[in-house]
This record gives C-alpha cells, sequence and structure tokens, in this order.
C-alpha cells in the first residue's frame, strides 16, 4: 500500500483504487485552497499509475462528505480587501473541470451533508453514489452568492424548473431527488457502502466506466425521485419565469401552503444573490459546456467577492450566527441593470482559462 498522509487531505492508492479522503471531520471536511491543490497533486499521480483502475472520493467522519468551502477564510481575506477568492475559486473551478473530464471513472461518494464546494467536487464525477442519508444543497444565495462550482450548470440541466427551485431556495434535496435533480446516479444504503469501498478497491486496471457503472448497480437501491420530484408540475409553474419579480408574483398568487413557505424562504435570501442567480441559470441553459459556464461564475464570484452582501450573509450565518442579514438593496425591485452588469462584464487578464 502506497501511503501519503498530508493532515486535511489523504491520498493513497489502495489496490485498484486512488482513494481521496477529505479529512476535516470536525469542520464536516470543508475545503480549503491547500487541500484544492493537494486534490489536483493526488489526480496527477492516480492519472499517470497504471495500477489505478477507479477514483473514489470520500469524507471523513459520519457527518458529511463535505460542507463546502472554508467561508470564514474568504469572510476574512474580502474584509481585509484580499485576493483570496480569486486565486481559490481559479483554483477550485479548473478543477471541477478536471474532474468532469477526467479520463478514469471517478466515484463520489455522496453520504451525508454534500454543500456547496462539496458538490463541485462530487457532482462532476462520472459515477455519483449518494445514500439514505445524503442531504444535498446549493444554499449559497443565503450568503449573497449564488451556486458556483459548477452548479448553475447542474441547476440548469435538472428536468423543468427543479433546478431554479433548488438554486434560489437553497433547499436540501435527499438522495433519490439528487438522482431526479441530475445531481447523482445511484442510491446506495449508507450501511452498504462499506461493501461497495471494498469491491472498488478490487477493480482491475482497465475497467470502463460500463464495470464501475454495473459494479455499483449491484448495491443500489433504483431510486430515482423523491419528494420535491413530485412537486415538479408546481415549481414548473411557479419558478418558469426570467425576472425575480414574476416568481415572487407567482408564488404570492398561487397563496398554497408549499407557495406561501417558499416565499419566505425567498424572502430571507440576499435580493441581489437572487437576482444574479436566476441570470447565471438562464443563460446557463444554452452552455455548451461546463468550462463556460465556470467562466461566466469565476466573472459573478469576484464581484461578490467584493460585495457587502457577500460580507453580511457570511456574517449572519456564520460569524456571529443571528441569521438575521440586513441585505443591500433590502428588495428585488431595488436591483437595478447597473448593479448587475459588473456580475456579468468580461475581465480581461483575470479571465478563467482552462489547461487544455
Amino acid at each position: 500500500m502506497n501511503e501519503v498522509e498530508e493532515g486535511d487531505l489523504v491520498a493513497r492508492v489502495e489496490g485498484g483504487a486512488g482513494v481521496i479522503r477529505l479529512n476535516r471531520p470536525k469542520a464536516i471536511n470543508a475545503v480549503t485552497l491547500e487541500m484544492f491543490r493537494d486534490i489536483e497533486k493526488a489526480l496527477d499521480r492516480f492519472e499517470s499509475d497504471p495500477t489505478v483502475a477507479v477514483i473514489l472520493l470520500e469524507g471523513a467522519g459520519e457527518r458529511g462528505l463535505c460542507a463546502g468551502g472554508d467561508i470564514r477564510t474568504l469572510w476574512e481575506s474580502s474584509k481585509a480587501g484580499g485576493d483570496l477568492g480569486k486565486i481559490l475559486w481559479r483554483e477550485e473551478y479548473i478543477l471541477n473541470a478536471r474532474i468532469k473530464k477526467f479520463p478514469k471513472p471517478y466515484v463520489a461518494f455522496m453520504d451525508g451533508i454534500v454543500m456547496g464546494g462539496g458538490v463541485g467536487l462530487s457532482a462532476h464525477a462520472s459515477h455519483r453514489v449518494v445514500t439514505d442519508r445524503t442531504k444535498l444543497a446549493m444554499p449559497e444565495v443565503g450568503l449573497g452568492f449564488f451556486p458556483d462550482v459548477g452548479g448553475t450548470y447542474l441547476l440548469s440541466r435538472s428536468p423543468g424548473e427543479i433546478g431554479t427551485f433548488f438554486g434560489l431556495t437553497g433547499q436540501t434535496m435527499n438522495g433519490p431527488d439528487a438522482i431526479h435533480a441530475r445531481f447523482a446516479d445511484w442510491v446506495v444504503p449508507a450501511a452498504k457502502l462499506p461493501e461497495l469501498r471494498e469491491a472498488l478497491t478490487k477493480v482491475r486496471a482497465g475497467a470502463t466506466a460500463t464495470d464501475i457503472s454495473r459494479l455499483i448497480n449491484g448495491f443500489a437501491t433504483g431510486e430515482t425521485a423523491g419528494p420535491v420530484a413530485a412537486k415538479e408540475p408546481v415549481i414548473d409553474a411557479l419558478f418558469g419565469f426570467n425576472r425575480m419579480e414574476d416568481i415572487f408574483a407567482a408564488l404570492k398568487r398561487d397563496g398554497s401552503d408549499f407557495a406561501l413557505a417558499t416565499l419566505k424562504t425567498l424572502n430571507e435570501k440576499s435580493p441581489r444573490g437572487m437576482v444574479v442567480t436566476l441570470k447565471l441559470l438562464r443563460l446557463a441553459r444554452t452552455a455548451s459546456s461546463l468550462e463556460e459556464c465556470l467562466v461566466r461564475e469565476y466573472r459573478a464570484a469576484n464581484e461578490v467577492f467584493r460585495s457587502d452582501d457577500f460580507r453580511e450573509g457570511v456574517r449572519a450565518a456564520v460569524i456571529d450566527k443571528d441569521r438575521n442579514p440586513t441585505w443591500s438593496p433590502p428588495r428585488i425591485e431595488d436591483v437595478t441593470p447597473e448593479m448587475l452588469a459588473p456580475y456579468f462584464a468580461e475581465i480581461g487578464a483575470d479571465e478563467l482559462k482552462f489547461n487544455q
């Protein structure tokens, strides 16, 4: 066994599997810039190692694969006028695109909590396994941000307006709903993961994506739709608009318990974050690739990093935990085209570029 203990990230070869374990269980494996860099190095090593047939991404501890990026550190840098956002998101997004194109089967165990940056490391994988414990979400709009790490690409490819609903509300998907939303491929009971993991380490070099799919299939429950999928016709009717004002109006008009609960949720989110998110989701629908969406997300993320809304959202959710952000501007109607423009403007030499 070829083992490298790397603190917050463990990367090692176990049989035919190149295992990448996020190893910050106390922080639900929140990912740092150093961890992204270590994952890149691990992928370099596993890609060129002929004995490695399959990549396995997993999280340490019982609580989940990954609760997202290390938001507190980003907040500190944003407050100090630093450039961590620009550096971290560039490297993270390039890694997200690499995962999608990785030449060997890449299996992600999306057990427990999978949010934000954790989605970026797992939902672009070739083989995505959720469990009966999965709680997957893109809750960034509640931080004055938007679903990034290719989230706009993934959400815009969910059926109907399911992705618009999840992207704007930040609501949690269970395992079957994650499959319905096209964020995952199989539900495997959490109790069976150790057995599946062992089977993956026994895979021989040269195994194809189809071989790995067949193997996972043997452990899967076959579920493909959860509670949100059942509401799809209603969600399609309420969220099928290109302006946030129209979505709010439709929810008010509908007046059902579901619509009013959704309205309450949206009223807690950043108005600017919602408007930016909806526009990014609509642009993503016609995008030809994940990279195209990531380039757009990177422009918007750099603008978010400079914004009061991001600092205020993180303060209210993570720092002071008072859950009472004062958004700027406070209402959807007050988000002007002039405010929006910088999120979508080209950024010259700073544009995100991918290693071809």
